[in-house]
């Protein structure tokens, strides 16, 4: 047999190597937030920092994060997604070692700010790949499946392991042990994630848009300091209101940007779609209940219930492998019954679950909150694929890249304010305070949710095309998106 490639002058693919490369990207990406979660008492303890400052720490990550998802997404579409792949796991790398290293809260937090930016990189050209490297819709939704829980697998592992690393290593390790996951990411993305043939690469070419991302850096940022700094300076202090202020500013720019804008990082046609905005916004309700919860809920086990590291990221295994597990059944479930009876399905579940969460938190009874967290985690868990399914198949196919980029954005703005606001709930970590602001966090995680499965029931059409029914062909027609 000839190993000579086609004609047509693409390479022959293995799509195992590339599911691996895509899924190891989005795992580093989500270990690094639930892994940095058990290291906050340790680093109060070395810094001297508060809750304030120990909100830097996570949202100073998930601000780059997710100001620079979109423009990742069209750097993936304009570049091709596996050399920015690359480059965002080098920069990550790097990020990670300055973050170990780090003599002060601030450089730790600016240390941060670059590993945000890497993670931005990876994220959206980790799903491209996989949307890519799998032509068959049936195959695709599968791959997509185990995309999701990859990062469940992640969720589950990152508190227990970093507990351990906390307890056994110090917390400098949680950064060190992303330098040899991002080296065999970047192996693996080497091996299999090629450069397109030239007229791919032509066909898709698009521009960067930097007014739109300017304002995009300078409204989440603003936004972010808004919500940290109310919690040490209260919220009519004049820097949250100036940073209020200067938020509504820079998203009005934003929005005039993006719509005169020839070739938006963020093109406004996207959001006709309503299957799209409502995937969208249960993105951001998702992570605001999520990633609000795992960072008060550290501090609680560890402050108020006197865990170690380790027991607290033990604490969160069994709501994270019910996450896990139910990435796994969702994809089933979206083929067979549509993605919009599982999203309002999953809302609900996990509503349900923090809500009745909230009495057991002042009984210190551990199994009664667990019980709870599990039917919480296994309704988080069918949320996640449905809803990138949702979004993929309403996307023009040509434009993967930035939807990828809008769902992952709005995720991880919902996560930080997640984090801002459920900080703002448990004050400066007073015991008096963990247990009402954790009832109240979660009663706030309930509510958010109950509104995502509204969204997903009024939002999300029964007919909805999903990444399981796109045809194929689709793909290979695309359409400018302005």
């Amino acid at each position: 047999m000839s190993s000579a490639p086609p004609a047509s002058g693409h390479r022959p693919d293995r799509p195992t190597l590339t599911l691996l490369a895509a899924c190891l990207g989005f795992v580093v990406v989500i270990l690094d937030v639930s892994i940095v979660n058990m290291a906050t008492k340790a680093l109060a303890g070395d810094f001297g920092g508060s809750v304030s400052g120990l909100e830097w720490v996570i949202n100073g990550y998930t601000l780059t994060f997710a100001a620079f998802l979109l423009t990742a997404g069209a750097m993936g579409d304009r570049f091709h997604p596996g050399r920015i792949f690359v480059a965002g796991f080098g920069l990550f790398a790097a990020a990670s070692l300055a973050c170990g290293a780090a003599p002060s809260l601030g450089v730790l937090v600016a240390a941060r700010i670059a590993q945000g930016v890497g993670a931005a990189l990876i994220v959206p050209s980790s799903l491209s790949l996989v949307n890519a490297g799998f032509p068959d819709p049936a195959r695709r939704a599968r791959a997509i499946s185990l995309w999701a829980a990859a990062g469940g697998l992640a969720l589950a592992l990152g508190p227990v392991v970093g507990g351990l690393l906390v307890d056994g290593l110090g917390w400098r390790s949680v950064f060190y042990v992303n330098v040899p996951l991002a080296a065999v990411g970047i192996l693996l993305a080497r091996t299999d994630a090629r450069p397109a043939p030239a007229p791919v690469r032509t066909a898709s070419r698009r521009s960067l848009d930097l007014p739109g991302q300017l304002f995009a850096v300078v409204a989440l940022g603003a936004l972010t300091a808004a919500a940290v700094e109310a919690n040490s300076r209260g919220l009519t202090s004049a820097t949250v209101l100036g940073c209020a202020a200067l938020f509504a500013v820079a998203l009005a720019g934003f929005a005039v940007a993006e719509r005169r804008g020839t070739d938006p990082m963020l093109p406004p046609r996207l959001f006709r779609d309503r299957t799209f905005t409502a995937a969208a916004l249960v993105g951001a309700l998702l992570n605001f209940a999520f990633y609000g919860l795992v960072f008060v809920c550290g501090i609680f086990f560890q402050q108020a219930w006197g865990y170690s590291p380790t027991a607290a990221g033990l604490a969160f295994l069994p709501m994270t492998a019910a996450v896990m597990a139910a990435n796994l059944a969702s994809g089933p479930l979206v083929r067979r019954h549509g993605a919009r009876p599982v999203l309002v399905a999953g809302n609900l579940l996990a509503a349900v679950g923090y809500l009745a969460a909230a009495p057991a938190v002042g009984a210190h009874s551990y199994a009664a909150v667990a019980a709870q967290f599990v039917v919480a985690g296994a309704g988080l868990g069918l949320v996640v694929p449905a809803m990138t399914n949702a979004m993929l198949g309403a996307a023009d196919p040509a434009h993967a890249g930035v939807a990828s980029g809008v769902l992952n954005a709005s995720r991880q703005v919902g996560g930080l304010l997640g984090v801002a606001v459920m900080g703002l709930l448990v004050g400066d970590g007073a015991p008096g305070r963990l247990v009402p602001g954790l009832r109240a966090a979660l009663l706030w995680a309930g509510g958010a949710l109950a509104v995502g499965a509204l969204l997903s029931a009024v939002g999300v059409r029964v007919t909805a095309r999903t990444a399981a029914t796109a045809p194929a062909e689709a793909r290979r027609a695309p359409v400018p998106v302005r």
